[in-house]
């Protein structure tokens, strides 16, 4: 697999295990887990009016950025509640599992979202469509990542 690929997986991986940590009742977020839940939601506002990823019709800068401004905004997150994001490649992600954990796996995607920016400003090809339309059903859109608050019954 690539390493693209490696990644999406890995972030699924750690993203799956935060949540049935909480659906199982091994982690109750306290106040100020929901309240970052909450101001990352407000951050990462996708601004895609109801429309349904992948979002083909909007310029690539305006994809790819979408999908970078999540990695600033979860190392914000992270920062302000002491968390350590960790690599997801490669990595299981430890039990128990709370915050840090599914910060880590969002974190991943937004991440690749930086790289292929970079690559882009440096006058790059953007990456394949496919990819870019993995990350964005990723983070928006029913079942993702914008849904987040959906998954937790505390």
């Amino acid at each position: 697999m690539d390493a693209c690929g490696d990644r999406f997986d890995g972030a699924w991986e750690w993203l799956s295990v935060a949540i049935e940590e909480a659906q199982e009742g091994r982690w109750v977020r306290d106040a100020l887990e929901r309240q970052v839940i909450e101001d990352i939601r407000a951050a990462t506002n996708a601004l895609h009016g109801g429309r349904l990823a992948p979002f083909t019709e909007d310029l690539w800068h305006v994809r790819i950025g979408r999908i970078a401004n999540w990695a600033g905004v979860i190392r914000l997150a992270a920062r302000a509640g002491g968390w350590e994001l960790q690599p997801v490649v490669g990595q299981r992600p430890p039990r128990p599992a709370g915050m840090a954990e599914l910060l880590s796996g969002i974190y991943a995607v937004g991440e690749q979202g930086e790289q292929w920016m970079k690559q882009l400003l440096r006058g790059g090809r953007p990456p394949p469509e496919d990819e870019i339309a993995k990350a964005e059903g990723f983070l928006t859109g029913p079942g993702s990542i914008e849904d987040l608050e959906r998954f937790f019954y505390d």
